[in-house]
C-alpha cells in the first residue's frame, strides 16, 4: 500500500493547466489542479495485474508504473505507433489521455464498457516529439466495473527477444540478496528471457550460506551462479557482469546494485523497449526511495562538461519528487523527456555489443564509473535512456555524507580521471581549482582524514592510469589504516564519550556562527584561514569540546570557527571528536596546492596518457587477469 500512488491514482487532477493574460499564453510555470484523493483500499487489488473500481467511482493509470512514455518510444525506437487494450467486466467506461510535453491534458477516446468486454486503443506516437504519456483512466457505473488485464503493444521486428545475464554484486548485504531473488524466482515472467543470474559476492558474509539460500536457489531453477570474488568494490563487480555476459553469449548485461528491491516488471520492460531501439542503446531504471517508497530520487542525469559534476538536465526538474504530494498529471516537468548522459548501475542493461566494441568499466572501485561508461558510450554514438516505468527501490542518500570519509578519496579521483578522459575544455573547465576549494574547505572544518584521502588520491592520478587495475584490492584498507590516525574518523556511538562541551568565550552579541555574505565572503574566508593557521590553541579546547555539531549543521563556515568540536556522522550512529591541528593545516594546504598546480600545468599530458591507456584497461584482456588473479580460476 505504500506504493500505491505509483500503480493507482484516484485524485481528481486534470493535468497541467497552462495560465492565461489577455487571452494568451504566457511562458509561467504551468499551475497544478487537485482535488483530494480518495483513499484506496487493499481489498480493490484482486491481483498483480487486476484491480475493482467501486460504483461511481474514477480510478486514473496515469501513473508511473502504468502511464505508457510515448516520447520515448518515439525518439529511441522503431515504434510509431501504440495498441491499448483494456480487458474489463462490469458497466462503465474506459477513457484514454495524453498530454503533451508542458503536461497540458488532451481527451483521445473512450468507450462504454458492460459485461465482458476488451477495448482496444490505436494510438499514434506523431505528436509526442519533445514529450508526453498516454494513460486510461476507468469509471464504474452503478456497480463496481474490474480491470481484469491492461497492455500496451506494439508491432516490432518478428525477431527473438534478446537474453539477459542479470548480475548482482554484493559485499555482505545477504538479507537484500536473498529478498531479490526470493522476488525474482516469484515473477518467473521476468526471468522469462534471463540466461542466468549471476551473484558476484565480494563479501565475508556469503549468500550462499544465508538461511533461506537453499530454498531460493532451487526456486530459480538452475539460472542462479554465485561468483567469490576479492573485494574489487563496485567497478570490479560490474565489470565482472559484463564479462560473464559476453563470455555466455548474452545480447544483454543487466547490472542491479545488491541493496534494493526491484519491481520485476521493470525487467522485461527494459528488454521489450533495448529490443525495438533504433540503434544498440543503454537502457536505464529509476531509482525510489526505499524508506520513502513514493519519493523518486531523480528522473534522469547528466554531467555538467564544466564543473564536472552530476547535474540535473533540466532547471525545473526537482530531486526527491514524491508522488504521493503531486502525481504525474499535475506535475509538468515529468511529461518533457529527459535525455540523459548516462543511468546509474543500480539498474541498468547495457547491449554486449556495446561492451565488446567500447570495453568494460574503469578499474576504480567505486564512483564514476556509471557516468563516465556513459559519457564513453555517448562518444562511440550509443545513447543512454533512463526509461519512466522501470525501476528499483534503493536506500537512499539521505543518511550518507560520502563526500567525507573513506569515500572521498574515490570521489576525487576518479572524477578527475572522468574529466582527463571526457571534459572537452581544455584544462577541464573549473574542475582544478573546485577540487583545491573543497580541499580548503574540508582543512578549515578539521576535516584532516577526508583531506589526507583527497591528497592521495591526486598522488595517485598524477602516478597515471597503468596502476588502476592493481590498486583495486588494496587500495581501501591502505586508506583505512591512514584514516585511524585522525580523530576526525574515529566514532563512538556513545554520546557520554566524550566531554561535556564548553565555549570560553560567549557568542558574539548572543548570536552564534553565521554564514558569510557573499560580498564579504573573500576576505571572511582569508581572515578564517589566517586564524586557523595561526591562532594558539588553548588547552581548554584540546581537553573538552566547544560545541556539539550535528552533521547537517556541519559546514565549513561554521566548523571554521572552532577549535574543537563533536560533530554526528550522516547516518546519526555516532559522532567524532574535530581538533583544530594548525601544523597538520600548513602541511596539508601546502601539498594540496602543490598538486592541483602540478595537475593543472601537467593536464593536456595527463589527458593524453589517460585517453590512450583507456581501451587497454579497459579491456576484457586487462580485466580477465585482474578476475583471474583475485577469485576463482576462469575456465576458458
Amino acid at each position: 500500500m505504500d506504493t500505491a500512488p505509483l500503480y493507482m491514482d484516484t485524485g481528481s487532477a486534470t493535468g497541467v493547466q497552462l495560465p492565461t493574460i489577455g487571452g494568451g499564453r504566457t511562458d509561467t510555470p504551468a499551475q497544478r489542479v487537485s482535488g483530494p484523493s480518495k483513499e484506496v483500499h487493499v481489498e480493490d487489488f484482486l491481483s498483480r495485474y487486476s484491480t475493482s473500481v467501486r460504483p461511481g467511482e474514477r480510478v486514473s493509470f496515469g501513473t508511473y508504473f502504468n502511464a505508457f512514455p510515448a516520447s520515448y518510444w518515439r525518439r529511441w525506437t522503431t515504434v510509431d505507433s501504440v495498441r491499448l487494450s483494456v480487458e474489463t467486466s462490469g458497466t462503465g467506461s474506459v477513457i484514454v489521455y495524453k498530454s503533451n510535453a508542458r503536461g497540458a491534458l488532451q481527451r483521445v477516446d473512450s468507450v462504454r464498457v458492460d459485461g465482458e468486454a476488451v477495448s482496444n486503443f490505436d494510438l499514434t506516437l506523431k505528436p509526442f516529439g519533445d514529450g508526453g504519456w498516454y494513460w486510461f483512466d476507468l469509471v464504474a457505473g452503478s456497480t463496481p466495473v474490474v480491470l481484469k488485464a491492461a497492455e500496451w503493444q506494439a508491432e516490432g521486428d518478428a525477431k527473438t527477444p534478446g537474453t539477459i545475464t542479470l548480475e548482482i554484486t554484493t559485499l555482505n548485504k545477504t538479507d537484500f540478496c536473498i529478498n531479490n531473488l526470493r522476488l525474482l524466482a516469484e515473477n518467473p515472467q521476468a526471468l522469462e528471457h534471463v540466461k542466468e543470474l549471476i551473484l558476484v559476492d565480494q563479501g565475508t558474509q556469503k549468500v550462499a550460506d544465508a538461511e533461506g539460500f537453499a530454498e531460493v536457489a532451487e526456486a530459480l531453477t538452475g539460472k542462479l551462479r554465485i561468483i567469490n570474488q576479492d573485494n574489487l568494490g563496485g567497478s570490479g563487480g560490474f565489470a565482472r557482469g559484463m564479462y560473464e555476459a559476453v563470455e555466455n553469449g548474452s545480447d544483454y548485461a543487466l547490472l542491479m546494485d545488491d541493496d534494493v528491491v526491484v519491481e520485476p516488471e521493470s525487467i522485461i520492460r527494459l528488454l521489450t523497449f533495448a529490443d525495438l531501439c533504433k540503434t544498440p542503446t543503454i537502457v536505464g531504471g529509476h531509482m525510489f526511495d526505499l524508506y520513502n517508497r513514493t519519493v523518486l530520487h531523480t528522473f534522469g542525469e547528466t554531467v555538467n562538461p564544466y564543473s564536472f559534476q552530476p547535474d540535473l538536465p533540466s532547471d525545473e526538474m526537482t530531486l526527491g519528487h514524491d508522488f504521493l504530494s503531486s502525481n504525474l498529471r499535475q506535475t509538468g516537468w515529468l511529461h518533457r523527456r529527459t535525455d540523459v548522459d548516462y543511468n546509474g548501475w543500480w539498474m541498468c542493461m547495457i547491449p554486449t555489443k556495446v561492451i565488446r566494441e567500447i570495453g568494460l568499466s574503469l578499474p576504480v572501485f567505486i564512483k564514476w564509473d556509471d557516468a563516465e561508461y556513459g559519457l564513453r558510450a555517448k562518444a562511440a554514438g550509443y545513447p543512454t535512456v533512463s526509461m519512466p516505468g522501470a525501476a528499483v527501490w534503493h536506500v537512499s542518500w539521505i543518511d550518507k555524507d560520502d563526500l567525507v570519509g573513506w569515500q572521498a578519496y574515490f570521489h576525487a579521483r576518479n572524477r578527475f580521471i572522468a574529466a582527463l578522459i571526457h571534459s572537452p575544455y581544455e584544462y577541464g573547465g573549473k574542475v582544478v581549482r573546485q577540487s583545491y576549494s573543497f580541499d580548503v574547505k574540508h582543512l578549515v572544518s578539521m576535516q584532516y582524514a577526508t583531506a589526507q584521502g583527497r591528497i592521495m588520491a591526486l598522488r595517485d592520478l598524477l602516478a597515471g592510469p597503468d596502476q588502476l587495475h592493481s590498486l583495486l584490492p588494496g587500495k581501501l584498507p591502505e586508506i583505512r589504516s591512514m584514516m585511524s590516525g585522525y580523530s576526525d574518523s574515529q566514532f563512538s556511538s556513545d554520546p557520554d564519550s566524550y566531554p561535556a562541551p564548553k565555549m570560553d568565550k560567549p557568542p558574539k552579541h548572543g548570536h552564534g556562527v553565521r554564514p558569510p555574505s557573499y560580498v564579504g565572503l573573500l576576505p571572511w574566508a582569508a581572515k578564517t584561514v589566517i586564524r586557523q593557521l595561526s591562532a594558539p590553541l588553548t588547552q581548554a579546547s584540546n581537553d573538552r569540546p566547544q560545541a556539539n555539531v550535528a552533521h547537517q549543521d556541519n559546514r565549513w563556515w561554521r566548523m571554521s570557527q572552532y577549535d574543537s568540536a563533536v560533530v554526528s556522522n550522516a547516518e546519526g550512529t555516532g559522532a567524532s571528536w574535530y581538533k583544530r591541528d594548525p601544523k597538520q593545516l600548513r602541511r596539508m594546504m601546502a601539498e594540496s596546492a602543490k598538486l592541483h598546480a602540478e595537475l593543472l600545468k601537467d593536464w593536456q599530458k595527463l589527458s593524453i596518457q589517460y585517453k590512450n591507456a583507456l581501451t587497454e584497461i579497459t579491456s576484457i584482456a586487462a580485466w580477465e587477469k585482474t578476475f583471474a588473479a583475485h577469485s576463482e580460476q576462469i575456465e576458458k
